[in-house]
């Protein structure tokens, strides 16, 4: 890192271990929060109540308790897909939730700091943070020297590839995104949040941010600091806390005896203090509101303020992101679907427990049998990742009749799984819908499929 303070000023207050907040900026803040509670005391109520499933379509998980959010892991499943470089980054890696029964999730990008890879440095966050239901994209840099503005450049081309052309977009709710970043990495995610002021939330591990000042930040921000870090000391980063207008949600951590380094291996007191906050501004769900307002937890915390109460972005009352496509979902490993080839395990990112790679000829089908309870027109879904470097063709085969011919087109990787959408007119009751190959290659591999209302 080629930065080092040498000149810290302390900001704030210590007193009995606890930073305690700065009256400048915030005490307006607080007085207005004070008389609205006095004179408009339902309206408050309403303002930061905890969000109930019935009423906010962001809510994902069970009631959270401190255990849970202290937890290693959350309660969804997860699995991850690599992506290559080639999209306005270096590649990475994207963590996902297996359930699409709740909706779509919101996203989060992260990239390491100055000369890391996402493997050595930040690919233990992806898992833990997807368990709570977040899909993440954690990303390597176009190259390891670059610097804040060039990180946050690439975060937000991560945010774009995920939620439009990656194999998991229509698991992501583009409109609830994230960033986080450390060090260098974390200067990259503040420039993304004040480039992209629609961000929900930004979160900076020991940020090191010498391109930008955050006077006009809008987005929710969080920074932590180490008590014992010497190249972003905590005086730096309570610098760019201060420098947060007053009206804009923040949060301050410092870590109790952490050096730079605390972002880059398992560190609980960090992951639980800063899921709470993407859970907030990332979900609107303030049932996390409990861990930060006030501080719950104050173990491996020296110093802790914040602009409480934090309260999100409203939510809509009916969810504008039903997880797609709706319906019945056929995996192609599972009977009484028919791969003519076999059933495969070696390219990640698929869904159950493996794929059908079939036969490299013409004719050599994947069918799936599917039941609906009417006739008429069905949209069908099929989840499929092509690594060679042409399309391969295939007959949609209905009920014994071709109705059609679809190109698979590639996907630039065998582990890049991407959904063709297509529609077909089903009987009532049981139904065969045959991929047939045209080409002597074979089809793509075929994940599973998909029906549900045109």
């Amino acid at each position: 890192m080629p930065y080092k303070e040498t000149d810290p000023q302390t900001s704030g207050n210590f007193r009995a271990g606890r930073l305690t907040p700065r009256r400048t900026g915030l005490l307006g803040r607080r007085i207005a929060v004070a008389t609205a509670a006095l004179f408009a005391t339902a309206a408050v109520v309403v303002a930061v109540r905890p969000a109930l499933a019935a009423d906010n379509p962001y809510q994902r998980g069970p009631n959270p308790t401190a255990a849970s959010v202290a937890a290693s892991r959350g309660t969804f499943a997860t699995t991850q897909v690599n992506v290559p470089a080639g999209n306005g980054f270096g590649g990475g890696v994207i963590y996902y939730p297996t359930d699409t029964s709740q909706g779509r999730f919101g996203a989060v990008a992260i990239v390491p700091g100055y000369t890391a890879t996402w493997a050595a440095e930040g690919a233990w966050m992806g898992p833990w943070l997807a368990s709570f239901g977040f899909v993440v994209i954690g990303i390597d840099t176009n190259s390891r020297n670059d610097w804040d503005t060039a990180r946050g450049q690439q975060l937000l081309a991560a945010l774009d590839y995920l939620t439009q052309r990656s194999s998991v977009r229509d698991r992501v709710d583009a409109s609830r995104a994230a960033v986080m970043g450390h060090s260098m990495g974390g200067g990259g995610a503040m420039y993304a949040a004040l480039q992209r002021p629609s961000l929900k939330a930004a979160v900076g591990l020991a940020p090191f941010s010498p391109s930008q000042s955050l006077n006009n930040m809008r987005v929710p921000t969080m920074l932590l600091a180490g008590q014992n870090d010497g190249t972003t000391t905590p005086a730096s980063i309570l610098n760019h806390y201060n420098a947060i207008p007053a009206a804009s949600e923040k949060a301050y951590l410092e870590l109790a005896g952490a050096d730079h380094g605390f972002p880059t291996s398992n560190n609980p007191t960090m992951m639980r203090n800063v899921i709470p906050w993407l859970k907030i501004f990332t979900d609107s769900d303030t049932r996390y509101t409990q861990f930060l307002c006030p501080l719950s937890n104050w173990s491996g915390i020296r110093a802790y303020q914040s602009s409480c109460p934090l309260v999100p972005s409203p939510v809509p009352t009916t969810s504008p992101t039903a997880s797609p496509p709706s319906g019945q979902r056929y995996e192609a490993e599972d009977a009484p679907a028919v791969c003519q080839g076999t059933i495969d395990s070696n390219h990640a990112g698929f869904s159950g427990s493996g794929f059908c790679n079939g036969t490299g000829a013409v004719g050599a089908y994947a069918q799936f049998t599917v039941n609906t309870s009417a006739a008429g027109t069905a949209a069908l879904g099929v989840r499929f990742a092509n690594g060679a470097s042409g399309a391969r063709s295939a007959n949609l085969v209905v009920n014994g009749t071709t109705v059609a011919t679809v190109s698979f087109e590639s996907t630039g990787a065998w582990s890049t799984w991407v959904t063709k959408n297509l529609t077909a007119s089903l009987n009532a009751g049981s139904n065969t819908i045959r991929l047939s190959p045209t080409v002597a290659d074979g089809l793509p591999n075929i994940d599973y499929l998909t029906v549900g209302a045109a």
